[in-house]
């Protein structure tokens, strides 16, 4: 599972990358959670622009969000047979630019210690994504997404046992996103653990737990005494169940 990352390419940056017709101005992020907003990139009508949706994907049959399951990521693996994400995989995938994600590897102690992942050669990372354009009975609108998933690669397996589909070569992006004339099947196969060495990690504060905590410091790696010395994460306050959804759009 993919389920907190950090995106702080510039605006500018983002737009020459991924060949935009449009920017969004947005801060950098390091703590970037499930139900916030965040930059997508998709293309219609041959025009790639970047748009803000919710990270959480609604299908657009459903009729109460609010009762819906958080969607956050979709599996590689059965996304085209997934009645949430059959229409997506054909005509709405997305990419989600990041700069690294987090993952939580548990120990033999039973703690859980967060881990940032990057690139290997520091280059920005490009997640495979499904986005959906929900509209609600009065008229709303929502754009949503998620982040989809394969197999971990030889570094991360020994940290988790999953990893967000990242696409590494402009011709990979452009095939992604040519729903037009590249269909479910083949755009799949797009979707492929990286090679062994393409990923590096470190581990940081469990303060990246909480999505009220923003900042570069988020990232820094910690050393062995900072790690013994980190305290244990406080218990997760319970939600009512719907609470999350749809609270920022």
């Amino acid at each position: 599972m993919c389920g907190r990352y950090a995106s702080t390419l510039p605006p500018d940056m983002l737009v020459e990358l991924l060949n935009l017709v449009n920017r969004i101005d947005y801060p950098p992020r390091y703590n970037i959670a499930p139900t916030q907003p965040i930059a997508v990139v998709w293309e219609q009508m041959g025009r790639r622009t970047v748009q803000l949706a919710r990270w959480g994907f609604v299908p657009g049959w459903v009729k109460d969000p609010r009762s819906f399951s958080l969607l956050i990521n979709a599996r590689a693996e059965t996304m085209t047979e997934k009645p949430s994400f059959r229409t997506a995989i054909r005509n709405a995938r997305c990419v989600v630019p990041a700069s690294g994600y987090y993952e939580w590897m548990k120990g033999a102690d039973g703690r859980r210690q967060p881990y940032y992942i990057t690139m290997a050669d520091g280059s920005p990372m490009l997640f495979a994504g499904l986005y959906s354009q929900w509209a609600g009975p009065n008229g709303e609108e929502v754009d949503t997404a998620c982040i989809v998933t394969v197999e971990p690669n030889l570094e991360i397996s020994s940290i988790y046992d999953r990893m967000p589909a990242i696409l590494t070569t402009p011709a990979a992006v452009d095939h992604w996103l040519d729903t037009a004339a590249v269909e479910p099947r083949d755009a799949v196969q797009l979707t492929l653990p990286l090679p062994a060495g393409a990923l590096k990690y470190h581990p940081v504060g469990r303060a990246i737990g909480r999505a009220d905590i923003e900042g570069p410091e988020l990232i820094r790696p910690l050393g062995p005494e900072e790690l013994e010395a980190e305290p244990a994460p406080r218990p997760k306050r319970q939600k009512p169940p719907g609470s999350e959804q749809l609270d920022l759009f």
